[in-house]
């Protein structure tokens, strides 16, 4: 165990180590082409060589050095390694609020996640982020509480009109603060064909999570239950990630019930 921890710390502690393993990662170089890449001095680089030929790492043929196959091993997971913790880094901060307590839903899901928060004295990261989300996107899928901010409902509502295709779960609660913010226009919205509400009583994280589906990215709006305050946006490509979105959105949408007719909106206790 010791020996596997010093040979991580040999290689952790040192930015120059590190430099000189992504170098040869992209292809053979000379001591020259490792100097300008990491900065080292010729004699640091010199100790650096030594020491990757001493674990078989690297191998030289004349001026060039490149990675053995144990190398490469080595790199590769190096890579991975520093991928996954990149992605923890990202994510720990607002862990508390994504949906993990739903079956399947893991760490793995979240490769190449975009993390919106609000930053000091500029709250709208993630009212901005999920605004871009809504209007390069020509379809939209969702439930859960999501949708609330006006920065995000006037350019959700221009979109429909303009012609998205929205097909959205509600927990009646979020609904209702949907009408209590513009009923006029809900009211309008919801005889559009392009634009179908579904109502479901007992959507799992509904004070906490709101997922959504668009064309190319899945997000996922992460709300604080106690204060209502948005946390963060979390969004990616991840096919992986679209699979688990999708596996929930068809079972909740089994079962939800649709909205009543229109002119039942100007009564809030329709919705129950």
């Amino acid at each position: 165990m010791g020996t596997t921890l010093d040979d991580i710390e040999f290689l952790v502690s040192s930015d120059h180590r590190v430099g000189v393993l992504d170098a040869l990662a992209s292809g053979p170089c000379d001591r020259d082409d490792l100097r300008t890449a990491t900065g080292a001095s010729s004699p640091t680089m010199g100790r650096i060589l030594t020491d990757f030929q001493d674990r078989h790492w690297i191998e030289r043929d004349g001026r060039t050095y490149q990675l053995t196959d144990l190398g490469t091993f080595v790199a590769d997971r190096f890579e991975e390694f520093r991928g996954a913790m990149a992605s923890q880094r990202q994510l720990r901060e607002v862990w508390p609020w994504l949906p993990h307590e739903l079956e399947g839903f893991d760490i793995e899901l979240c490769s190449d996640v975009v993390v919106s928060q609000p930053g000091p004295g500029y709250p709208y990261r993630p009212i901005e982020r999920l605004t871009a989300c809504l209007t390069t996107t020509r379809t939209m899928r969702g439930f859960g509480m999501a949708l609330l901010k006006s920065g995000n409902l006037e350019p959700f509502f221009d979109q429909v009109r303009n012609g998205l295709e929205c097909e959205y779960i509600y927990p009646p609660t979020v609904f209702e603060e949907l009408l209590s913010w513009d009923e006029e226009t809900v009211v309008e919205m919801v005889t559009r064909a392009n634009y179908t509400v579904l109502l479901h009583d007992g959507l799992p994280l509904d004070e906490r999570c709101g997922i959504c589906l668009f064309d190319d990215r899945v997000s996922i709006c992460c709300y604080d239950p106690e204060t209502g305050a948005l946390q963060s946006l979390v969004d990616t490509e991840s096919d992986g990630m679209r699979t688990w979105a999708e596996t929930y959105y068809d079972q909740f949408r089994d079962e939800a019930r649709p909205l009543e007719d229109a002119s039942d909106l100007l009564s809030v206790e329709s919705l129950h």
